[in-house]
């Protein structure tokens, strides 16, 4: 373990060992990678510090702790690197964890929602109904192909099922995060929180945190300039 330890510190690409003597909050954010391929990707790769295994707890850790005491039933992710922390909050929790998925993946009933993604594209996302909370959503109907979708209406279901911790990656316009949250809230569940390494200070991200316990990781002094990607 000591020879791979030195190795990785002796790496120009990247040091998967080293940890600071002094870990405040949001250290492990410079272990972010910059994009290196032009506009068409996002500005950095958050993805890297997941390799750093401390920093990767450490993430973990701080997005939790303003839930510390508070009621969690299950952790659900967004697709697909909200997989990543929400599989990590779920197992530190001893909680389940519950896939919100792209459509057109999961072969049960689904539950859509549409939704305009960071960078301005129409998706739709799907989560299974039998788990959030028991029998048919109200305000839910079927949509033909043999009922396997089920339609949204503005109507919200009228009994809390289970406490959610949502958990993506990065919340920049909100679009996604907003769509999971419609998602949870008309299948009868409750919203106990959101986190994210990133809540970005735009239009969609202060609606949530004006709404809903937030947790991320991005130190006010730091902030600015996440939120102009710098």
């Amino acid at each position: 373990v000591h020879t791979q330890c030195l190795q990785c510190l002796r790496s120009p690409r990247m040091d998967l060992c080293h940890t600071p003597a002094t870990r405040e909050k949001g250290w492990y954010l410079a272990l972010m990678a910059p994009n290196v391929k032009g506009p068409n990707y996002a500005w950095l790769d958050p993805s890297r510090l997941y390799c750093h295994p401390q920093g990767l707890q450490d993430c973990v850790a701080d997005l939790l702790q303003p839930f510390q005491g508070d009621p969690i039933d299950m952790v659900a992710g967004i697709d697909a690197m909200g997989f990543i922390l929400g599989a990590a909050a779920a197992a530190t929790l001893r909680k389940g964890f519950l896939a919100i998925r792209k459509a057109g993946h999961l072969c049960v009933q689904t539950l859509e929602q549409p939704y305009s993604d960071y960078s301005g594209r129409e998706k739709v996302m799907e989560v299974r109904t039998d788990t959030i909370s028991p029998g048919e959503p109200a305000g839910c109907s079927h949509l033909g192909g043999g009922g396997r979708h089920w339609v949204l209406s503005h109507s919200l279901c009228p009994i809390p099922g289970l406490r959610i911790l949502l958990v993506d990656q990065w919340v920049e316009t909100g679009g996604t995060m907003r769509a999971a949250i419609q998602l949870v809230e008309r299948l009868g569940g409750v919203v106990a929180g959101v986190a994210a390494i990133c809540i970005e200070d735009s239009e969609g991200g202060r609606w949530i945190q004006e709404r809903y316990k937030c947790a991320h990781c991005v130190p006010p002094r730091l902030q600015p300039r996440f939120n102009h990607h710098q």
